[in-house]
Parts: C-alpha cells; structure tokens; sequence
C-alpha cells in the first residue's frame, strides 16, 4: 500500500488526525531512525490532539459565547476593591462540580460580564457544556419561539453544565411570561443541581419588584442561593474608562 493509498484509509477511518501529520511522521522517523512504536504514538497523539481541538470548538460553538475572555486579561489594577480572589476561585469551576451557582452583583461596567463569559470560556476547555445568554434578549426570543424550539430551548438551558445569565433585569420590569420562564429553569436547574452564573445591575433586594411578583422573586432567590456565592462588583466603569481614553486620541488626532 503506498503512502497515498494509507492516507485514503486514514480518512475513510476518520483518522484525519493521523491522515494531516503522516507524512511529517514518516519523514522525521526516516531522519532519526525512529523505532516503530515511538512513530506509531506520535501518530496517535496527532489524532487524539485533532479530535481534542474539534471538541473544545464545538463545545465554544455550542455555548454561544461571543469572545474568549481570560481573567488574565483583565484590568485588576483599575478596580483594585473587586473581589479578585472569589473570581479565580469560581475560574477553578469547583462550584460546578458541588452544583452551586454565583451571582455578580453591581454596577454597569465593572467587568461582571467579562468575568462571567471567562469562567464560561474556561468550563468550555475543561470539556463542560455550557449555555451563554442575555438574559432580558433570550426571555424575548424564547417568547417568539415555536413550540417546537422552545422545547429545545429549554432542554438547553436546563441540561447544560453551566448556565450563564447575563445582565438579568437590564431592562428592569420583564414580562410575566419571561418571569415565569426564569422560575422555571431556576426550578429545574436546581432540581439536577445545575450550576447558574447570574450577572445583574439590580440588588437581589429588588428582583421580586423587577419580576411584578415578590413571592416569586422570593422562591427564585431561595433556590439560586441556597448553594451559592455573591460577588459584589464596585467602582468605575471600565467602558466610560475606554471612551475617555477613545476620545482622548480622537482629540489629539
């Protein structure tokens, strides 16, 4: 069989892995006299690398993520009152193994997002499956779903690993019917002992208004926070922070 014909097997395998890296194997094996098992694992290794890195892309895919923020990336020194060491703590994703969920709490622009989508980003690598949405956008889309796909909506948001809510009541007062929806996947999410990651400009003292009904935003937060941790972000906005710097070179310009 010539090597040609060995990549068409490879791929006719579904070992594309192997199939992109045999001919740099078997030069390199010719060139230091390689033993046979050492090239047969480098092959391997190719191919379980391959299938490794289409996962971690399909799980990104999957999550709906928009970017992939680091904490290493962020500006610490900006906010030095942010609580740093709770949010490597909930990047270790401890909380999702322990089925325990997190609200970041406080003002627009503190980098409650950018916290929330680098645990999303990094629960994603760790091979978790993840659900990131706008929470106010997502009510409004699931409203004008088919019943069909919110079926399949809500199998995703109460299935996943990890659920991410992001900016809860950004427009203050939602509808009854995304209040409802909410309850719901709080409701079952709890029940599987699925994690939530909850982001929000509005004290937790306030949802129950928020939702029109202050029972309801009682069992809500009776649920998310029976096993949970609060992150309370505080200080300038990192977006005016930009814009001033953004106007700034304007001016110079």
């Amino acid at each position: 069989m010539t090597l040609n014909e060995i990549e068409c097997t490879l791929r006719e395998l579904r070992l594309s892995g192997i199939a992109a890296t045999l001919n740099t194997r078997v030069m390199q094996a010719q060139a230091s006299q390689q033993p046979l098992l050492e090239t047969l694992a480098g092959l391997l290794q190719d191919e379980l690398d391959r299938r490794h890195s289409r996962l971690t892309e399909r799980r990104f895919k999957q999550s709906r993520l928009d970017e992939r923020p680091t904490l290493g990336d962020f500006d610490w020194r900006f906010n030095p009152k942010l609580p740093r060491q709770a949010c490597f703590e909930l990047h270790t994703l401890k909380f999702i193994a322990e089925g325990a969920n997190a609200l970041i709490i406080g003002k627009p622009g503190t980098g409650k997002s950018h916290v929330a989508k680098a645990v999303a980003y990094q629960a994603t690598l760790q091979g978790h499956d993840v659900r990131y949405v706008e929470a106010d956008t997502e009510f409004a889309r699931f409203a004008l779903a088919s019943p069909k796909e919110q079926t399949a909506l809500m199998r995703a948001y109460v299935e996943s690993d990890l659920l991410i809510l992001d900016d809860l009541f950004l427009a203050r007062r939602i509808s009854d019917a995304a209040a409802e929806l909410l309850q719901a996947i709080v409701h079952q999410r709890y029940k599987r002992r699925g994690s939530i990651v909850v982001t929000s400009n509005r004290v937790v003292q306030d949802w129950g208004k928020y939702l029109g009904d202050a029972t309801m935003g009682t069992t809500i937060l009776d649920r998310l926070m029976h096993r949970a941790v609060m992150l309370e972000f505080e200080g300038r906005s990192y977006r005016l922070k930009e814009a001033a710097a953004r106007l700034a070179i304007a001016a110079e310009a």
